[in-house]
């Protein structure tokens, strides 16, 4: 891979890291790779108020990470991005395991 392809795939997987180094956009993001959800549950889900929660979506948002759907007055959000979906299930096989092991260290 030439140097300035590298430094492009640098600035772009920096910029996925610095989104997901935030513990609430981590869990928001965790809770889209199951699932579609509205900004209401997700709020409720990562314990965020609405409008907190709704700055979080934007910058995602504005990342290329997610993208919202309007059903009538609410906004269902999903998870668009392949690259942060693979990392999440890797994150989440890695240290949230549900067949009674304990998390890597």
């Amino acid at each position: 891979m030439q140097m300035d392809a590298m430094a492009r795939m640098a600035e772009q997987v920096s910029c996925l890291m610095r989104t997901l180094a935030h513990p609430k956009r981590l869990l928001i993001l965790c809770q889209l790779a199951e699932q579609e959800r509205s900004v209401g549950e997700l709020a409720r889900l990562v314990g965020m108020k609405e409008p907190a929660m709704s700055q979080q979506l934007a910058l995602m948002r504005r990342e290329g990470l997610v993208s919202p759907r309007r059903d009538g007055q609410t906004l269902w959000y999903s998870l668009v991005s392949g690259d942060a979906r693979d990392l999440l299930v890797f994150l989440h096989d890695r240290y949230c395991p549900t067949d009674g092991k304990e998390p890597a260290s």
